[in-house]
């Protein structure tokens, strides 16, 4: 892990188009998150940064909350053989072992990734960072039972949990 260069305070005094590059790939394909929280700044520290960020996603409306949502690949997925992921995502999931399954765990994960997406209409999120591929496996066994808006919120969660861990890499406390 890098030590991170940017500090909360020198993001609070860029403008709105370089504060969005700058926290570019910590929402997932939706720099939209960045251009509702900027105008929140100054930010004192890393942690009212993620509030300011997480608080925007938690309260944009339903039909955004599922874009982002849907903009997070599957994992092990088609976009990881195609070589499609963003940095970040090949990286968290190559951690979390995903790269390296056997043709059994991928075909199980494949299948589970499209019993998951038939039964919530978007793909299974989960933070991988410290997660072996068996744990992985069990949370989206365990989670396809959950009742949709549980699911819904867990996705949320997990968004903003993998948030948090990309913001630290980027972010000086």
């Amino acid at each position: 892990m890098t030590t991170p260069t940017l500090t909360a305070a020198r993001l609070s005094q860029l403008d709105q188009a370089d504060f969005v590059a700058a926290l570019d790939g910590i929402f997932e394909h939706s720099p939209w998150v960045a251009e509702r929280a900027w105008p929140r700044r100054p930010f004192a520290d890393r942690e009212a940064l993620l509030g300011t960020l997480v608080g925007t996603m938690q309260a944009a409306p339903r039909a955004d909350q599922l874009a982002l949502i849907r903009a997070h690949p599957e994992l092990a997925g088609k976009a990881a053989v195609r070589g499609e992921l963003t940095r970040e995502s090949t990286r968290e999931q190559a951690g979390a072992g995903l790269a390296a399954c056997t043709q059994e765990e991928f075909e199980l994960i494949q299948a589970l990734n499209a019993a998951y997406n038939a039964r919530f209409g978007f793909p299974f999120i989960i933070a991988v960072r410290g997660l072996a591929r068996a744990d992985i496996i069990a949370a989206m066994q365990r989670r396809l039972d959950n009742p949709d808006e549980v699911e819904f919120a867990e996705a949320l969660a997990q968004i903003a949990r993998i948030a948090a861990l990309r913001l630290e890499e980027r972010v000086a406390p």
